[in-house]
C-alpha cells in the first residue's frame, strides 16, 4: 500500500513530510507504518517501515537521524545520524545536506522547522512537558546558532492530539498556571473538575511568541482518526498494551 505523507504549504520549499500510519508492514495493534523502535513491534518491521518512509521521501534510509526522546527541552546539533545509543534529547537542528531529521510521536506535537535563506532545518518532539519547558524556543535558538534568522524561520506542527480529546486533571492545569496565569486560555471546562487542554494552540502560541516568520498546524487530530494515526491516549483508553509511533521528517535538498 502506498504511504500517506502530509505536507505543509509553509514548508513547501523544504523536503519534508508528516507520515500517517497508512501503508507499512506492521500488523495487529501496530497495523501500518509503525516507525517506533521503542515499541514492542517486530524490530524488522520497524526497520522496513522506516526504510519505506525514507524512500517515499526521496532520501536514503541511512540518512534518517533519530534521538532518544525524553520530553526535555534539549536540542542536538546534527552533522550525521547519531549512532546507538541515541542521545537523550527532544529536538535536532542541522545545516548539513544529506541528513534527515526525524521525530516520532503518538499524540505529542511533531514540529518541523526551516529557514529557506540560511538552509537550516529543525525538528522537535513537543508534548505538553517539552512545550512548557521551552523545547520549541530552544530549537529556534539552536537554528539561529547555525546561522538562521528568526524572521525567516517557518514552523509547522503536524498531527497531534486536539483539545476535544485531551482531558486533564487539576494538577495538570495548575502546573501551567504556576508558570503563567494567562495560560488558562488554553483550557476549556470539562467534567468532574477536569479540563480540556489545547496542545496545538499552546504550541502555536509559543512558536509565534518566539518571533518567527510563520507557524501553523496541519489540523489533524491523532486521537480522533484511528485509521490514519497512532495515539497513545486512544490505546490507553482501549486497554491496548502498546501503540505505534508516527514519523515526521525534514531534510535539506
Amino acid at each position: 500500500m502506498t504511504l500517506e505523507i502530509i505536507r505543509a504549504d509553509d514548508l513547501a520549499f523544504a523536503n519534508h513530510g508528516f507520515f500517517t500510519r497508512v501503508g507499512g508492514v506492521s500488523t495487529g495493534i501496530y497495523q501500518g507504518l509503525n516507525c517506533g523502535a521503542g515499541s514492542d513491534d517486530t524490530p524488522e518491521h520497524v526497520v522496513e517501515n522506516r526504510s519505506m518512509a525514507a524512500i517515499a521521501l526521496g532520501v536514503k534510509p541511512a540518512s534518517l537521524a533519530f534521538v532518544h526522546q525524553v520530553h526535555s527541552a534539549d536540542v542536538l546539533v546534527v552533522d550525521a545520524p547519531p549512532p546507538a545509543p541515541k542521545p537523550k534529547c527532544d529536538a535536532m537542528v542541522s545545516k548539513t545536506p544529506g541528513v534527515t531529521l526525524s521525530i516520532l510521536t503518538a499524540d505529542c506535537q511533531p514540529v518541523l522547522f526551516a529557514d529557506p535563506d540560511a538552509n537550516v532545518i529543525g525538528a522537535a518532539h513537543a508534548g505538553w512537558k517539552g512545550a512548557l519547558g521551552g523545547v520549541l524556543e530552544a530549537t529556534i535558538d539552536a537554528m539561529v546558532g547555525l546561522g538562521a534568522t528568526r524572521s525567516a524561520i517557518r514552523a509547522v506542527i503536524g498531527p497531534s492530539i486536539s483539545q476535544r480529546a485531551y482531558e486533564v486533571g487539576p494538577e495538570f492545569l495548575e502546573e501551567f498556571l504556576d508558570q503563567d496565569p494567562e495560560y488558562a486560555r488554553f483550557f476549556a471546562g470539562g467534567t468532574g473538575g477536569k479540563s480540556m487542554f489545547d496542545l496545538p494552540s499552546f504550541g502555536l502560541f509559543r512558536l509565534r511568541g518566539a518571533g518567527i516568520a510563520a507557524a501553523s498546524w496541519t489540523g489533524h487530530c491523532t486521537y480522533s482518526d484511528a485509521d490514519r494515526f497512532f495515539s497513545y491516549r486512544r490505546a490507553t483508553h482501549r486497554g491496548e498494551p502498546d501503540y505505534g509511533r508516527l514519523m515526521a521528517s525534514i531534510s535539506l535538498a
